[in-house]
């Protein structure tokens, strides 16, 4: 890597400076990124899409589950790039193979969440650590710009459901209108598992889509914020600047050094002294090591300057005792006459040191058996609660614990009356006698019935502001088909009579009528 060929000036920048040159990065190199990245991920999602044609959620969830991968084939362009270095399509293609072998496992599982993941990526591919030594790397490059690669992914999070979310409401509205004109939610959610999955599929196709746009833009901001906390540590503007004053200089070094050099040449030789070449030998003490006594003619000789130098260690302030009393194995000193009783506790004592310090490296081992323990607590507490709740719950009312508030039932619905006291006790034949002079009367009181049977037998939260179809919804929700027909076909004759005045054919009183029997006879009560 050589700083001087770098495209960009290299200089400490501020974290959204550094993202602000991923962009202008990203834009220069337009398309080489777009067009790697899209002949990759589009045949992949194409493929995720037809193995899982009955599932298109869990193609969608697969495509990004693999995004990681996809965006090493960027920063592999873009770190070439940046030093004048550009691959062409198919180099960039043929190498991304390659690109995938290393801790590709670890990228797709537990750093898949990682907020930072765009800022670490560069320590994986271009420096190649990995284990302890990324670890260590990554906190020391995290000090600063951290916070920056999390706000990325953050924002990147929102601006690719938005351009999904976009996407996939222009198909909406693009839809002819004869197609959505009868269209409700439980229309949608029926069609969703039936012959229009191919809607689905290319719905989340525009989120493949999206990605061509924003995920080269995201490992180009990743990129940069990790050049960017490389310049500030390592100094590679003050190093580039260096090496551009030697570039400088060096021609002019040169010739002057040229120069001298024609200049020494042309000088006369220096004349050489005939004396002869005198010695200074070593002092006594140099060589008889540092035991020798020196200043031996002198008033204050070596060793009593040792001598004042040691008293004067041994007083106050330089000199403070302390007696300090501590527990020792005495394996390391020979055994004393009579205490080979004493040898089998020494060895119990060590085996408990060592297995000390065996189990100082098991801290991890630990802490997970820990948070399994507490978790396996939790779940025994939440199944005792859940398994007792009714005991518990009568509890608290015997002790006068607050509780929350049941429902009441509506007494009247639709302007009808929902007691059971006031429904006679065969619906079915009293409906029967009813239909000949009163069909009117006779109809509302089977639809009277069913919603109280409705209300108070299995228990549904009918309230005064629903409606015909809501009560109908709710009918659904128990799973029995039989009840579910016969409430669809009362309620659409209720409304006929009801809103558009029509009396019931005569022949539809002996169907009602059984079919009232035959459904509240077999019906469970929840």
């Amino acid at each position: 890597m050589r700083l001087t060929d770098a495209s960009v000036a290299i200089r400490p920048r501020t974290s959204w400076e550094a993202l602000d040159l991923g962009v202008l990065l990203a834009r220069r190199h337009f398309g080489l990124l777009m067009g790697s990245w899209a002949l990759v991920t589009l045949p992949l999602f194409a493929l995720l899409s037809a193995l899982c044609w009955s599932y298109p959620g869990l193609a969608v969830f697969l495509f990004w589950l693999l995004k990681p991968a996809y965006e090493r084939l960027p920063l592999y362009i873009l770190s070439r790039a940046l030093f004048g270095d550009t691959p062409s399509l198919k180099e960039a293609l043929r190498a991304f193979p390659r690109l995938l072998k290393p801790q590709l496992i670890a990228s797709l599982t537990w750093r898949r969440l990682s907020p930072t993941r765009s800022f670490d990526l560069p320590v994986l591919q271009l420096e190649g650590l990995s284990g302890q030594a990324r670890s260590q790397r990554l906190v020391v490059l995290g000090q600063r710009d951290a916070g920056g690669a999390t706000w990325l992914t953050l924002i990147g999070v929102h601006l690719e459901l938005v351009l999904w979310f976009g996407l996939t409401s222009l198909l909406y509205l693009m839809l002819p209108e004869q197609v959505t004109e009868e269209w409700s939610w439980q229309k949608l959610l029926e069609m969703a598992s039936g012959d229009w999955l191919w809607l689905e599929h290319l719905s989340n196709g525009f989120y493949a889509l999206a990605l061509v746009l924003w995920g080269p833009i995201y490992v180009a901001c990743g990129f940069t914020l990790y050049l960017n906390r490389r310049t500030a540590l390592e100094a590679w503007d003050i190093e580039l600047q260096f090496r551009r004053l030697r570039q400088r200089l060096t021609g002019t070094a040169y010739a002057v050094l040229l120069g001298l050099g024609l200049l020494l040449a042309q000088a006369p030789p220096p004349a050489l002294a005939a004396s002869p070449i005198a010695t200074c030998p070593a002092p006594q003490a140099f060589l008889d090591g540092p035991s020798a006594q020196r200043l031996t003619q002198q008033a204050l000789t070596g060793a009593q300057a040792q001598a004042d130098i040691q008293a004067l260690l041994d007083q106050p302030p330089f000199q403070n005792r302390e007696t300090v009393t501590l527990w020792r194995l005495g394996g390391d000193r020979p055994a004393a006459e009579g205490s080979d009783d004493n040898q089998g506790w020494r060895d119990f004592i060590r085996r408990l040191f060592d297995f000390a310090q065996y189990a100082r490296g098991l801290d991890s081992v630990t802490l997970v058996a820990k948070a399994l323990l507490w978790g396996l607590v939790i779940g025994l507490l939440v199944l005792l609660l859940w398994r007792y709740r009714d005991w518990i719950s009568a509890f608290a009312e015997r002790v006068g614990l607050p509780r929350r508030r049941t429902r009441e039932a509506p007494a009247v619905l639709f302007g009808l009356e929902l007691a059971p006291e006031s429904l006679p006790e065969d619906v079915a034949g009293e409906a029967e006698r009813l239909w000949a002079e009163h069909p009117r009367a006779a109809l509302g009181l089977l639809y009277r019935a069913l919603l109280s049977r409705l209300l108070h037998d299995f228990r549904l939260p009918l309230r005064p502001s629903h409606t015909e179809g809501e009560v109908l919804q709710l009918v659904g929700s128990l799973g029995q088909d039989e009840l579910e027909a016969y409430s669809r076909t009362l309620t659409r004759h209720w409304q006929d009579l009801a809103y558009g005045h029509r009396l019931p054919e005569s022949t539809l009183r002996q169907d009602l009528c059984d079919g009232w029997r035959r459904v509240f006879a077999t019906a469970a009560t929840p």
